[in-house]
């Protein structure tokens, strides 16, 4: 709920470990997005930014809109933690809307707000928050979610695509794309799927399924089956398959098209190859099928990412 016609209270929770680039970048860019309203805007609002470090119930102030940034390091725990989530839940039955950039999503949800509801961290983190937070339907790929009340935003530095959310919210997109401009930001949409490299468990300590990982990352453009994997795990196939998800989270076959995915993204990234080319090379004859696959797992098309991370000139 807005304070008044002009001043929209925002409270940056500086809790121990914030990421200093996040809250101090916010602040700066929230308090700029102002001055480039239109002159004669009907309701003229600036952004009134307060860093937070006092999680008090004696000391509480209300705000229309809390942010909780990344951390550095380890998260909140204990009294610290419960402090915080208290004040998120006062803040948030006030009216505020509660957000949350990387890992300050696990504060958040440890308030219950997200129970039943979409909500994103950062990608490097989303096993651990699905584990701790079942209730949650976690969107990893995404970077920003806005559900109305709460928004979650993914990666480190996801804080300029908050910002700029907020912006558009309060100040509509004119103001906003006028700041992102000024702040050389590219406002177009953007998931964490393009930056979501695969980086598989190899520390699970199941010896048969780690000898089929390293197996697989020499054969993976070759028509490998479940029960060449198997074999090579010295397994029966059905053990083979249930020990093969309990360690790495994904069936054979997934784990299979995220290598080969992974392979064609740095052939994109590193050479000029066409992209049959790179989809013969990672082992797909379909180059249809390689195409939609690829959308699926990246959020791009292979032309697309070429276009987004191929180095100038590559």
């Amino acid at each position: 709920m807005i304070s008044s016609g002009q001043t929209i209270r925002i409270g940056i929770a500086t809790y121990p470990r914030a990421q200093q680039a996040a809250v101090l970048g916010l602040k700066d860019l929230l308090q700029s997005a102002g001055r480039f309203q239109q002159a004669g805007a009907t309701i003229p609002r600036t952004f009134q930014v307060e860093l937070v470090d006092s999680f008090s119930p004696d000391e509480f102030k209300g705000f229309d809109t809390v942010i909780l940034p990344p951390c550095l390091g380890a998260r909140p725990e204990g009294k610290e933690l419960a402090s915080v989530v208290r004040w998120i839940a006062r803040q948030h039955a006030q009216g505020a809307l509660i957000c949350s950039i990387c890992a300050g999503a696990f504060a958040l949800a440890e308030t219950g707000l997200l129970n039943g509801r979409q909500a994103t961290t950062h990608w490097a983190l989303a096993k651990e928050f699905a584990d701790t937070f079942p209730e949650v339907r976690l969107e990893a790929s995404r970077l920003i979610i806005d559900d109305g009340d709460v928004v979650t935003a993914g990666g480190l530095m996801a804080w300029m695509d908050l910002g700029l959310k907020l912006v558009a919210r309060y100040l509509g997109p004119a103001v906003m794309l006028e700041t992102a401009r000024y702040f050389l930001i590219d406002p177009g949409e953007r998931e964490q799927s393009y930056y979501n490299l695969f980086a598989p468990n190899l520390t699970h300590g199941d010896a048969g399924v780690l000898k089929v990982q390293h197996w697989l990352q020499a054969n993976f453009q070759s028509a490998v089956t479940v029960p060449q994997m198997a074999s090579v795990a010295r397994q029966e196939e059905r053990t083979f398959l249930r020990r093969f998800r309990a360690s790495t989270g994904l069936n054979p076959s997934e784990y299979l098209q995220r290598l080969r995915i992974s392979k064609a993204r740095e052939r994109l990234e590193l050479t000029t190859a066409s992209i049959e080319t790179i989809a013969l090379e990672v082992g797909y004859l379909d180059v249809s099928a390689f195409r939609k696959l690829f959308q699926k797992i990246v959020g791009l098309s292979p032309r697309e990412y070429r276009k987004r991370f191929a180095p100038a000139g590559g």
